[in-house]
């Protein structure tokens, strides 16, 4: 615990994940901004089910993070990032 991270997603990679959203061609192309904005997103989203899964692990006395505590944060970390949306 208190180790620090860094979270990284590659710009094409995330464009990538965009194009498969969409099915028109025209709407593929280039995505710009948008695909700064889902990067920076997807960094908060990771570091949030982090920063879960080791609150989770430390309430029942882990000292380690396993999926197991991954996978009880999920539902909630889910329910709340879709909320966020729901206000866009």
């Amino acid at each position: 615990y208190g180790r620090r991270f860094t979270v990284f997603f590659p710009q094409e990679t995330v464009g990538k994940v965009l194009s498969r959203s969409f099915r028109e061609e025209k709407t593929k192309r280039e995505f710009g901004d948008a695909t700064l904005l889902m990067a920076e997103m997807l960094k908060v989203f990771v570091r949030e089910a982090a920063v879960r899964s080791q609150k989770q692990a430390e309430s029942e006395n882990c000292d380690q993070v396993e999926i197991e505590h991954f996978e009880k944060i999920l539902p909630q970390l889910v329910g709340s990032l879709s909320n966020f949306f729901f206000f866009f």
